[in-house]
């Protein structure tokens, strides 16, 4: 899709990007096409479109052989969408708030991520779509810092955590502002996860917000009320400081630790 054609569409169905959605429509034909192959989609699968604008990524989709679900939560463009894609399963809805939209049967997830819920969507995914293959998220280049971090940084926290421990994840490249309609000033990055089989489940997710409940409190202090024996054991044999925080650790302690205390 075009930086002419999206400006057509908008004209014609008298949509106006909201600001308060975080809505930059994407126009390069190049970095669609990358996307994507970057998703690796293959005859039949299920893929999850989160939030598909005017429908730059749902146009050559909806083309595929694929059963192809779009959830969007701005009602002009669900609206367009539905005329222009009759054929695509087209759901109305804020996916944050979203319970029953047959997670566990997606093989591939595409969206590009509003940085200002960009962690709670990641999460949400992270959590419920257990058997997906692929995902492909287009984010903010700042927003990488929360996503590839190191342990013992600022940024590090359960969204690095989870990420790492949940795939292989790429750059597949970056965005400029040009690419969009309206032009953003920041530029973007396209990433892509390879998804462990042997990924966290809601549980193992669920205790590691635990563990960073409170940034500045210990371990200890975060996770009152499971085993202190088991616990203290494992911080000796794994550290030699007893006052250990959660940004000290590494992605794969969390696992161990789980798994020690369970």
């Amino acid at each position: 899709m075009t930086k002419e054609r999206v400006i057509q569409i908008m004209k014609e169905n008298n949509i106006l990007p909201e600001a308060g959605f975080g809505q930059n429509f994407l126009c390069d034909e190049d970095i669609i096409h990358g996307i994507i192959e970057a998703a690796d989609i293959r005859p039949g699968d299920t893929v999850l479109e989160i939030g598909p604008g005017i429908g730059a990524l749902t146009e050559p989709l909806s083309k595929m052989d694929i059963n192809l679900k779009c959830i969007e939560i701005d009602k002009r463009l669900v609206s367009y969408l539905k005329g222009a894609y009759p054929d695509v399963e087209i759901i109305d809805s804020d996916f944050l708030k979203l319970k029953d939209y047959g997670a566990e049967k997606v093989d591939v997830v595409i969206s590009n991520l509003p940085y200002y819920i960009m962690t709670d969507i990641m999460m949400k995914v992270f959590e419920e779509a257990v058997n997906a293959r692929r995902i492909v998220y287009m984010v903010e280049e700042a927003a990488l810092d929360r996503i590839l971090c190191e342990s013992s940084t600022k940024s590090y926290g359960p969204l690095a955590v989870v990420s790492e421990l949940y795939g292989n994840i790429s750059i597949v490249s970056k965005v400029p502002g040009t690419c969009f309609v309206p032009q953003p000033r920041t530029t973007s990055a396209v990433i892509r996860f390879i998804c462990h089989e042997n990924r966290p489940d809601k549980e193992l997710i669920a205790f590691i917000k635990k563990c960073f409940m409170q940034r500045r409190k210990t371990l200890s202090n975060n996770l009152k009320g499971c085993d202190k024996e088991k616990l203290n054991k494992w911080v000796k044999d794994n550290f030699i400081v007893e006052s250990i925080r959660a940004e000290a650790m590494e992605p794969t302690d969390f696992r161990d630790l789980y798994n020690a205390l369970k």
